[in-house]
């Protein structure tokens, strides 16, 4: 039995974001219902594969459903930001995508990160009823997110700390 499962449903605003300095941030799945706040942590490669795994999740939904309007993707840039306070249920282990047809709402589905130790039947869940504009939104920010972070070098790939940084690719010289 799971140490808690919870249902966001229906999400009245879902977002992602990232605090902290470049480098050093954490980034949080955030989701609001009536008065309540939910907010998990992920990291920031989850954040990107979940950007681009929703552009093909929606593609897909709208493929299988020719009658569906497109999702809305403009966001608001200050209503994205998280609020708040950032009291996480959990840091992320695993997350996923899935669609209920009938109410037209997709669910992102997240699941606690473990220990080996730990049992994978006693980790906490949580569910986000959204709309497909909402998450379409939520996925375009979380893009731009992650891509507010430190430089990338040219040469390696690697990011890049203001001080400089190790590049194997100029023998170790920063620059």
């Amino acid at each position: 039995m799971s140490r808690f499962e919870v249902d966001v449903d229906p999400c009245d605003h879902i977002t992602n974001d990232a605090i902290g300095q470049p480098g050093q941030r954490v980034f949080y799945i955030q989701a609001f219902q009536a008065e309540k706040t939910y907010t998990v942590i992920i990291e920031k490669a989850q954040l990107q594969s979940f950007a681009i795994g929703v552009e093909q999740f929606l593609a897909e939904v709208e493929r299988q459903n020719p009658n569906l309007e497109e999702a809305a993707a403009d966001y608001v840039e200050e209503q994205m930001r998280i609020n708040p306070p950032v009291d996480p249920l959990f840091r992320v282990g695993e997350i996923g995508l899935g669609y209920d047809q009938p109410r037209d709402r997709v669910v992102l589905f997240a699941r606690e990160l473990l220990t080996e130790e730990q049992d994978p039947e006693e980790g906490a869940a949580i569910r986000f009823w959204c709309t497909r504009s909402q998450v379409r939104k939520m996925a375009r920010w979380g893009a731009e997110v992650a891509q507010r972070g430190r430089r990338i070098c040219p040469q390696c790939g690697q990011p890049e700390e203001p001080e400089g940084h190790f590049c194997p690719k100029k023998n170790g010289h920063k620059h």
